[in-house]
């Protein structure tokens, strides 16, 4: 039977590190707690049911610190982001993107930023690394605040520090996918003590227990258990996603169409206890994921009109997958139409540049942002997987040379 489209045997869209079943029987020291300290090296962390959840509460606290309504976002970034503004009872204010990259513009964001400018988020798309320090700039002129979109990069860093700690608060995801998960969690941090102690107080009041989510996570917890491995994820990924793509649903191919709801629980003590356990490998396998990258970044760059998207000087990010920018989107879709219903672990990011999804129009202003968009119409993901193997691999590459060659 073909590698591609084998009913056994589906690649992940992004490479999270796989579980094992003695995670399942955690110790309980040290805590999650304290090995996500460690590991972002800082003092304290705060754990949160989820990267938009810890957003929520970032929000909620720096809300009660001013009056101010507006919160800058990259045009082109997690739908979820929009979605925890709008919880907030914020506003979402845009900034398009620099032309070819996931940055902000640097005088689109300038533009963006006023007196009413409660914070800036830069988002470290796909693993790479932000520009934070033109945010900060920004935020220091109009006397907003920074908080760092790292729900995609936790290992990544900027110098030798950690990325999540260079603005006033960083979260970071523990999703499904996204490296170390428990199948939904999120960490927050913030340098100033001050403002800790202001997150930790919000998050007394917003966030509850509820046997209810903590069951349903715990589950969940379990099938991903079961089923995040080669064998199990067609059941999991693979036939959801292609059913998805027959019906020309593509934000559910990719799994862009959120609820507008956000849930807010506190995470129990044994999801908790599994994700210490699993900290103690995900050094390790991001090592090997950056020196898989490279290699595969080295035989892309061979294809004319293929870009991989890459970190600037100075910075490491992570690397779940690889993110493409195709020379044009003909050539992207052409590279999809082979590709994103095989098993081999090809997709896309987001869908949309924020505000062309239907279901955020109630919370994402119109707005004119063109770099958002080609970027949005241009890229395209390839998995960073273990189980992504060189044959696979070389098929994809074999495929965006024909494509490639018959668009020129």
């Amino acid at each position: 039977m073909s590698l591609l489209r084998s009913p056994i045997f589906e690649v992940p869209p992004t490479a999270g590190l796989p579980p094992l079943w003695r995670d399942l029987f955690p110790s309980s020291t040290p805590s999650l707690a304290e090995r996500a300290a460690v590991f972002v090296g800082v003092d304290d962390i705060q754990i949160e049911c989820s990267g938009t959840a810890a957003l929520v509460v970032a929000l909620s606290a720096l809300r009660r610190r001013s009056d101010r309504m507006s919160v800058v976002v990259p045009a082109y970034t997690c739908p979820l982001v929009a979605i925890a503004i709008a919880h907030c009872g914020l506003k979402v204010r845009l900034c398009d993107l620099a032309p070819d990259h996931f940055d902000m513009d640097s005088a689109a964001l300038a533009a963006a930023c006023d007196n009413d400018t409660l914070a800036i988020i830069p988002t470290h798309l796909a693993g790479r690394v932000a520009n934070v320090d033109v945010a900060l700039a920004c935020a220091r002129r109009v006397g907003a605040f920074v908080i760092e979109d790292a729900a995609q990069a936790l290992g990544a860093r900027s110098g030798t520090a950690s990325v999540g700690i260079t603005g006033d608060i960083g979260f970071f995801s523990l999703a499904a996918g996204k490296g170390l998960t428990l199948y939904e969690g999120g960490l927050l941090v913030a340098r100033d003590p001050e403002l800790r102690v202001q997150l930790r107080r919000c998050h007394d009041e917003l966030v509850a227990a509820s046997a209810a989510w903590e069951f349903r996570r715990a589950t969940q917890l379990v099938g991903y258990h079961l089923l995040y491995r080669p064998r199990g994820l067609w059941l999991a990924y693979g036939w959801p996603r292609r059913r998805a793509l027959n019906a020309g649903a593509l934000t559910a191919a990719v799994g862009d169409d959120f609820s507008l709801s956000i849930p807010l629980h506190l995470v129990g003590a044994w999801r908790q206890g599994v994700g210490a356990r699993a900290f103690s490998r995900l050094s390790d396998f991001q090592y090997e994921l950056a020196t898989r990258a490279q290699q595969r970044i080295t035989r892309l760059a061979q294809i004319p009109g293929v870009k991989v998207l890459r970190d600037g000087d100075n910075a490491q990010g992570t690397w779940p997958f690889l993110l493409l920018a195709m020379s044009d989107q003909g050539m992207r879709d052409a590279a999809l139409a082979r590709l994103w219903s095989t098993s081999l672990g090809v997709s896309r990011l987001f869908i949309h540049a924020l505000p062309d999804y239907p279901y955020l129009a109630s919370i994402v202003p119109r707005a004119d942002v063109p770099n958002a968009r080609v970027f949005a119409a241009r890229t395209l993901t390839i998995s960073n997987s273990p189980w992504l193997d060189d044959e696979r691999f070389a098929h994809i590459c074999r495929v965006l040379e024909e494509v490639t060659a018959g668009s020129r």
